[in-house]
């Protein structure tokens, strides 16, 4: 098998160790192994730095570890080419596993090409991509949070919510806070309801009778104090992706915003996810597939199994899948005559990845050339069609039904 680099250094990462083997030229032709452990304290990976650069290593492969691989990517960056290698394409022969081998293996793949690195963006997107993430646990903790609160009403028999659109509107938070204060008299808490409450009172007087207790008080308490903490941290972490993303990709978020479906909060993803750079993307169908927003494959003996779409970007997909479902209510968007063709055939989830595609699609080529996204509009399909295909159909369909058609064409359509 052809060699394409000489001097390769396999690393397998741990947390508190990283083993390397460095395959450098024999000196009587051949290949010549070295290995030794090193610690991955930043003093530790320094000196890995310098043993590697001692044997004028050219590449260095390591398997994505968990977030191990992180400290040991980031200390070799700045001197080495750096491969992160997908670990289920490394797996080593079964049964013969050590730490040693595995390096060893991951050295010898590398060095034949026989593996290809995984994207990772620079240091400002790796930044910007930390507090998106964040920001979305801390939305999910959020939702939980009020699932939770919701519990502890049904819990005490309190059925504000079959009044109410929500549990936390702000006559329902002035309701659970005058119940946490020891208001037990329903009427007295059904006064508290604002605007278009206020005509459900007596709804409301029988929804709020209830055994609310002292122990239902304490939960919902530090349930609001919880939501307090984290709609402040929401807040803070999303001025800071705002201020980071209008300083240094601007030009990104006014393409991308007109967009159907898309806002600020998921076009920041597109960008931490992506790093707003389309050339590490060859083509819009490499990104979907990278995005886990392809249909898999699985073939044989000439038969075709039915799978799920690919693994990918969860943080990616989730956000495009989310944006799908928006811009298919979109009115007169190209997105929802898409979704609405695909959903009678095949059901809305499917119709909302294929969306998602789309739209992966039009912010592929919206970042690759700069031309803002111009809508097909809502009749894309139907404009498309043969209009006598179309006027048979239509007439059979109404025949079937027991009518007599009678055609006559008006000047505009002549």
């Amino acid at each position: 098998m052809e060699q394409i680099y000489e001097r390769v250094a396999g690393c397998d990462v741990h947390r508190d160790q990283v083993t390397v083997c460095a395959r450098t030229p024999g000196p009587r032709g051949g290949t010549h192994k070295e290995k030794a452990r090193f610690k991955t304290t930043t003093a530790g990976l320094a000196e890995m730095a310098d043993w590697c650069g001692e044997r004028a290593v050219q590449l260095v492969a390591m398997e994505a570890t968990g977030v191990y691989w992180k400290p040991v990517y980031y200390g070799l960056e700045d001197r080495f080419r750096v491969w992160l290698c997908n670990a289920y394409h490394v797996k080593n022969v079964p049964g013969r596993k050590t730490d040693m081998s595995d390096a060893d293996w991951l050295a010898d793949v590398a060095a034949h090409g026989m593996v290809r690195p995984s994207f990772v963006p620079p240091v400002p997107i790796r930044e910007l991509r930390e507090l998106t993430r964040y920001r979305k646990k801390q939305v999910d903790t959020r939702a939980a949070e009020l699932a939770r609160l919701e519990k502890v009403l049904q819990d005490a028999g309190i059925k504000l919510t079959s009044v109410a659109s929500k549990v936390l509107t702000q006559s329902g938070r002035a309701m659970i806070q005058a119940l946490i204060d020891g208001e037990g008299d329903p009427g007295a808490l059904a006064e508290l309801a604002k605007g278009k409450l206020r005509p459900k009172i007596p709804e409301l007087t029988a929804a709020l009778t209830g055994h609310f207790g002292a122990h239902h008080a304490l939960v919902a308490e530090r349930v609001l104090a919880h939501l307090d903490f984290l709609d402040d941290t929401i807040a803070q972490l999303s001025r800071q992706i705002a201020a980071r993303v209008a300083e240094g990709y601007q030009p990104a978020l006014d393409l991308l915003l007109p967009i159907p479906g898309l806002d600020h909060t998921s076009v920041e993803v597109i960008i931490a996810e992506t790093g707003a750079d389309m050339s590490c993307f060859p083509s819009p169908g490499q990104l979907a597939s990278w995005a886990g927003l392809c249909p898999g494959n699985h073939e044989s003996a000439g038969k075709r199994r039915k799978v799920g779409t690919t693994p990918g970007n969860p943080w990616l997909r989730r956000t495009l899948i989310e944006s799908a479902r928006a811009a298919a209510r979109t009115k007169g968007s190209y997105f929802g005559a898409q979704c609405h063709q695909i959903a009678r055939r095949r059901g809305p989830n499917k119709a909302a990845v294929a969306v998602a595609h789309s739209l992966l699609d039009v912010i592929w080529h919206a970042l690759s050339t700069g031309e803002l996204f111009t809508d097909p509009g809502v009749d894309y399909f139907t404009t498309r069609q043969d209009p006598e295909h179309r006027t048979r159909r239509l007439v059979s369909q109404l025949e079937r039904l027991g009518y007599t058609v009678e055609l006559t064409q008006t000047a505009q359509t002549a």
